[in-house]
């Protein structure tokens, strides 16, 4: 027997066996909770997820870019449409040796630098089997040149697209503005679902400005792709929506007359359907060639545009600030009878000079012997300065200014575009504010002839003129007329905007002067009046570019082109029942009556014509 032997409890290793089983028992059942509840989760709660993530394993979704709406005038001819146009496309993964191919490739054909690398950053955006875009526009003789080349770079092929045209080039750049690639900055900010595989968007005018319509809806494909991502079976798609077709009010025929009968003179001509508010007219020249900028313009001749002298990439008519010159005198009248500051037949003696009261300074009127003694009917006849130095001082400028920011001066007009400014309707708080400075009476007095801080676009000039031909009521002025979609046909945006109320004897008296301006023997604008069969009521303008010292003499023929003055002449017509506002500016043109005037006067003549014969 041995010395020493184990004491054994037996109760309590029994008691520790069943407590490690039970232990061992519960964490089996927790883990095959887990388990099956892992499995529930995946199963139903998880299904569709999962199922998505698996089948976008082997399914791609392929979007299907839509087509652009067309642009249309008012009478149907065609401003911007997508043509098919010949490209020159590359599939990397295809081509040996891409350097050298883009190398052999440029040699061939005369590409640039600049397009090289264009290319370079479009393919790293791509897979390398998805085609991309060397040049897009190819000649007839590029197509030529690389059709006997052909057999000699693998991967490179001649492929159809759709690019946008503007058939009209410079005469509607302003209007239409053009399309042109995503950069960087916009793809952050475009709906991603609407604008995957576009490449494309509305830079300016009305492609801008409707973008959202005539892009439509972009479409999708399901695709069956193998393990490298290639497509190798359609399992499914949705059709893409085309983009609307925009038809506008604007009349290119008229938008050429326009245009033309600016001639070698730098401005802008706009012209408004006076009870609508539609824009018929909305000419800036010089104008460019929107199509480079659709294919992608080189730098040079980019920077050709950006540095010209004559600023062709400026929209005059929207963004051109001038001071309106005697234009605003029939406003200034108008306000001098409607706050009963003057009566009609009330007369000023013009000598040539205004003094304001213990003032020396001379604030001197066009006409160096003066007009003598003047009504309002011969001050806007004969264009008196000394007659509206005088109204102004007796209105003051904060009537002026409440009165003429009722006609819309100091304000967009609210006109379908992007990029409208706003001008400068001067004030005392205004002064204040922006200048720290108080206001003078000087300065009141040639607000009074439409000079001084005032600054006022082509497009406010007309908007102006056409609440005057309508006695008051407002238009907001517009150039989509209506939109054709696949599903509807939708009206343009709305165009009253209310009524100023005015006295329409007064009126009535204003639109008589302006009609003498035309048709009087004494009119600042009788040059246009003949061989017509309807009466033209306007007002000619002559906007200081820089200012003469008292002593001396304006003289044209002395001082620099750029230093002339600006021509401008507003005009409604015709005179008893107005259909059409329209605004002129001719820079430098040095007279309203004889440069800018014609100008309307061809722009009236071809529209009431057409409106007879229709």
């Amino acid at each position: 027997m041995s010395r020493f032997h184990t004491i054994k409890d037996n109760r309590v290793e029994n008691r520790l066996f069943l407590n490690r089983i039970i232990a061992a028992f519960i964490l089996i059942l927790l883990l095959t909770s887990g388990l099956i509840v892992r499995l529930v989760y995946l199963q139903i709660v998880g299904h569709e997820h999962y199922t998505t993530l698996a089948k976008d394993n082997s399914i791609k979704i392929e979007p299907l870019v839509p087509t652009r709406g067309i642009i249309y005038d008012r009478h149907g001819k065609v401003l911007a449409e997508n043509t098919q146009s010949f490209s020159l496309e590359l599939i990397p993964e295809q081509i040996p040796d891409l350097n050298d191919t883009l190398a052999r490739l440029q040699k061939l054909l005369d590409i640039s630098d600049e397009k090289i690398e264009q290319y370079q950053r479009q393919r790293k955006r791509q897979k390398g089997f998805t085609s991309t875009a060397l040049l897009i526009g190819m000649s007839d003789e590029e197509i030529a040149k690389f059709a006997v080349m052909r057999p000699y770079f693998p991967g490179v092929d001649i492929k159809t697209r759709l690019v946008r045209n503007y058939p009209y080039k410079e005469l509607s750049s302003h209007v239409l503005g053009y399309v042109s690639r995503i950069n960087e900055a916009e793809i952050k900010n475009l709906p991603a679902a609407e604008y995957r595989g576009s490449t494309y968007i509305g830079k300016l005018g009305i492609e801008a400005a409707y973008e959202t319509q005539l892009h439509g809806k972009t479409g999708y494909a399901e695709i069956e792709t193998n393990v490298r991502g290639r497509a190798i079976n359609n399992v499914n798609s949705v059709a893409p929506e085309s983009g609307a077709n925009l038809y506008l009010t604007l009349d290119i025929d008229l938008q050429k007359t326009a245009y033309d009968a600016l001639e070698e003179f730098n401005g802008a001509v706009v012209a408004i359907e006076i009870k609508t508010g539609g824009v018929l007219v909305l000419a800036s020249r010089p104008g460019f060639d929107p199509n480079p900028f659709v294919v992608g313009i080189g730098n040079d001749e980019y920077q050709a545009l950006q540095t010209s002298d004559s600023q062709p990439l400026y929209n005059r008519a929207l963004r051109g600030l001038y001071p309106p010159g005697s234009t605003m005198k029939p406003f200034i009248a108008l306000a001098g009878l409607e706050y009963n500051a003057i009566g009609y037949e009330q007369k000023y003696f013009c000598p040539g000079y205004y003094q304001l009261p213990n003032v020396t300074h001379k604030y001197r009127d066009w006409k160096k012997g003066g007009h003598g003694s003047v009504s309002m009917n011969e001050a806007i006849t004969e264009s008196c300065d000394v007659y509206f130095y005088n109204l102004a001082s007796v209105l003051g400028i904060d009537r002026m200014h409440r009165f003429l920011q009722q006609f819309g001066f100091g304000e967009r007009s609210g006109i379908d575009l992007i990029g409208e400014k706003t001008g400068l309707l001067p004030s005392q708080e205004w002064k204040r504010q922006q200048k720290k400075q108080a206001w003078y009476p000087g300065e009141t007095i040639i607000t009074g002839i439409g000079q001084g801080y005032l600054q006022v676009s082509p497009l406010q000039l007309a908007r102006a003129t056409a609440t005057l031909g309508n006695h008051g009521d407002i238009v907001t002025p517009f150039l989509v007329d209506k939109i054709v979609s696949a599903h509807d046909t939708s009206p343009g945006p709305e165009t009253h905007q209310g009524s100023m109320h005015l006295n329409n004897d007064n009126v009535n008296k204003i639109i008589a002067a302006m009609t003498n301006v035309v048709h009087g023997e004494h009119g600042t604008a009788k040059i246009i009046s003949k061989g017509i069969p309807y009466q033209i009521a306007g007002k000619t303008g002559t906007a200081q570019v820089y200012s003469i010292k008292q002593e001396e003499t304006y003289n044209e023929n002395n001082i620099p082109f750029k230093l002339r003055d600006h021509a401008l002449f507003i005009a409604l017509a015709p005179a008893d029942d107005p259909k059409i506002a329209v605004a002129v500016i001719a820079e430098h043109g040095s007279h309203g009556g004889s440069m800018a005037a014609p100008i309307a006067g061809k722009v009236i003549k071809q529209f009431l014509e057409e409106s007879h014969a229709d």
